[in-house]
């Protein structure tokens, strides 16, 4: 009996253990990550813990300090004195900073004063709204100031654009990495697309300019480059370097690493078949060290800056597994600090040492959570696609798997379009917790991701429902060959492009799929081009402008690759979920593809979020999200 009872107990721990998965609710109490930097002594690192509370409706945050060796984190409530700050000149005697500034008269009372109850907005051209949020006639601009002691107050700050219609930092999500000093402290480089209203919406023309503190002047550094000019950094051998794209109004162009030297402007990435993410320099100004996407992951890599020798430039990989370099902090000596993901961990703090090549995990946010889960464990195939490519596809398979089992399983639709799908650790999109709740999820990096090369990124421009169409399929197809993967209970989910993608396949699936749910879908290509807010992005991904009859391309998007002409063959439950704020995908696509749901008599539903834009950021709406999501799947699939 003893045994018996024994045995009994342990089955029950082992039944626990296996209920101990992630949840909704666990999600978001989980903390999120974000480091501030290394320390003047180089001996500590700075970051920020910012914890979702759903009963508050808000996140909180603390500051913490560890050891660049590791060890215990302290609470730290001062730590901007332990930071350089790069805004403070080199030479201390300046600061730098940015305000939005109005310029520009947009309202009904700002043209006719005796009007002040008038909430009119006038426009002359577009850029009307951007993001998720209309153009009040505000704009962003740096600020010079001077440092001076509390008795001797200088002059306030100055706004070096003057009276300028343009923004820097960059909207909406740039921040004071668009401006720098100068290492004589005596310019300032920011950056900036001088373009307004409607040749703003259609350019992706950014530069670098340099304003001269004395003269007062500004020049235009990048003035011969059309595309994305960002990310200014000065080498410690004072040389300017920045990120670049060459074609204006491509957003997914390849990124290289640009470094002016001696008059010359050196591609330090031109000949390597890959796309940069962000950069640092060495500490001797001899090498860059980047991140970047490949083969379904973001890593390391390293580039050598021969200057005008005739020393070959070779980009070399420095690290590899199945994790994401989120992001690069610095250096402490021979070390790197980054952030590092995988789709079962979101961001910790960790180092890798260039020289032993020797990973070291610094910070613990949320390992007692982690630890006291029974995790999803992700496999890399490799799939051979209808025209004989070889497809990565990260199958993502339930905790505590059995292969003997039959698993409901999802085809995963990335956005971007040219959104590299890696091992991201999403708060919304989170394959642990669809994994936790009993799904299998296929995961293809289709045509138009980077990490595979830039041929492969650029083939979905223009060819939205050909080739990666059938990339998906051969995923779900070749997945759904296993055993345990239950053929009738296939379903197909996505956001933003992938939620085009939802769309699209609920036309062509041919009976593959139980359910659909796209969130924030492009279902219209023509209307989706009439309403959205750069403008670039459609002009460059359908090939022009729908009125274009003669433009072959353009007309292909428009007419065989729009979802709204394959609404007849719609024959499955669609669940459809919108922001009231996102104008990069306005919610009439969803309106439109829920009506014309509803009108063919086909289940569906409308999930609507009023305040939210392209994401879901307020806690309690994302256990909303999350409940619907999964609610939906146990309706329909």
């Amino acid at each position: 009996m003893k045994k018996i009872a024994f045995l009994i107990l342990i089955l029950m721990s082992l039944n626990t253990v296996a209920q101990n998965v992630m949840t909704p609710e666990l999600l978001w109490k989980l903390g999120r990550v974000t480091v501030l930097g290394v320390t003047k002594d180089s001996k500590n690192i700075i970051y920020k813990v910012a914890t979702p509370s759903v009963e508050d409706n808000k996140s909180n945050s603390k500051y913490f300090s560890i050891s660049v060796n590791g060890g215990n984190a302290i609470e730290v409530s001062e730590y901007k004195s332990l930071l350089i700050d790069k805004n403070i000149s080199p030479d201390g005697s300046a600061q730098l900073s940015h305000q939005e500034v109005k310029i520009d008269n947009i309202h009904g009372k700002d043209f006719y004063p005796e009007l002040q109850k008038s909430n009119a907005q006038i426009y002359n051209g577009l850029d009307y709204r951007h993001w998720d949020t209309w153009n009040e006639g505000k704009f962003n601009h740096v600020f010079l100031g001077t440092i001076g002691s509390e008795t001797d107050k200088t002059l306030p700050p100055s706004d070096i654009m003057k009276d300028e219609s343009f923004d820097c930092p960059q909207k909406p999500f740039g921040g004071d990495e668009d401006y720098i000093w100068s290492p004589d402290s005596k310019s300032i480089f920011y950056v900036c697309k001088k373009k307004a209203g409607t040749a703003y919406a259609i350019s992706t023309n950014t530069d670098i300019f340099e304003y001269n503190i004395e003269t007062k002047t500004t020049t235009n550094r990048t003035e011969n480059n059309l595309g994305y000019d960002t990310a200014p950094q000065f080498s410690p051998t004072g040389n300017l370097s920045w990120l670049q794209m060459q074609r204006d109004g491509y957003e997914a162009d390849k990124n290289d690493i640009i470094v002016s030297f001696k008059g010359m402007k050196i591609n330090l990435t031109a000949n390597w078949d890959g796309t940069v993410e962000s950069f640092l320099w060495s500490a001797d100004g001899k090498k860059v060290f980047f991140q970047a996407p490949v083969d379904g992951t973001l890593q390391l890599f390293e580039v050598n800056f021969p200057g005008l020798t005739k020393m070959a430039i070779n980009v070399r990989q420095l690290t590899s597994g199945d994790f994401d370099i989120a992001s690069l902090v610095g250096f402490s000596g021979d070390t790197i600090i980054v952030t590092r993901t995988d789709m079962n961990h979101a961001a910790e703090i960790y180092s890798y040492d260039l020289k032993k090549n020797i990973w070291k995990k610094l910070s613990a946010i949320n390992d007692a959570v982690y630890n006291n889960l029974s995790l999803s464990k992700t496999e890399k195939r490799y799939v051979t696609t209808t025209d004989g490519k070889k497809m990565l596809v990260w199958v993502v398979l339930p905790p505590n798997f059995d292969s003997n089992k039959k698993y409901p399983t999802l085809l995963y639709c990335q956005g971007g379009p040219q959104s590299a799908l890696t091992q991201f650790y999403s708060f919304r999109w989170n394959f642990q917790l669809m994994a936790a709740k009993g799904y299998i999820v296929v995961a293809p990096n289709r045509r138009g991701m980077p990490g595979h090369g830039v041929e492969w990124n650029e083939k979905i421009s223009t060819d939205w429902g050909g080739q990666v169409m059938d990339d998906y399929l051969s995923a779900i197809d070749a997945v759904a060959k296993e055993n345990y993967v239950d053929k009738a209970r296939l379903g197909c989910v996505g956001a933003s492009y992938g939620g085009y993608s939802v769309f699209y396949l609920a036309g062509i699936h041919n009976n593959r799929f139980k359910t659909f749910i796209a969130h924030d879908g492009v279902f219209n290509t023509q209307s989706m081009f009439g309403t959205t807010e750069e403008v670039f992005f459609t002009n460059y991904d359908f090939g022009g402008p729908y009125w274009e009859k003669d433009n072959a391309k353009a007309q292909k998007s428009y007419n065989d690759f729009n979802p709204i002409n394959k609404v007849d063959q719609w024959n499955k439950p669609i669940l459809i979920i919108q922001g009231g704020n996102d104008f990069r995908v306005p919610i009439g696509q969803s309106q439109e593809a829920f009506q014309a749901a509803q009108m063919r008599g086909i289940k569906s539903r409308f999930l609507y979020f009023p305040e939210e834009n392209h994401w879901v950021l307020q806690p309690q709406n994302a256990i909303v999200w999350q409940r619907e999501f999964y609610k939906w799947l146990k309706e329909t699939l």
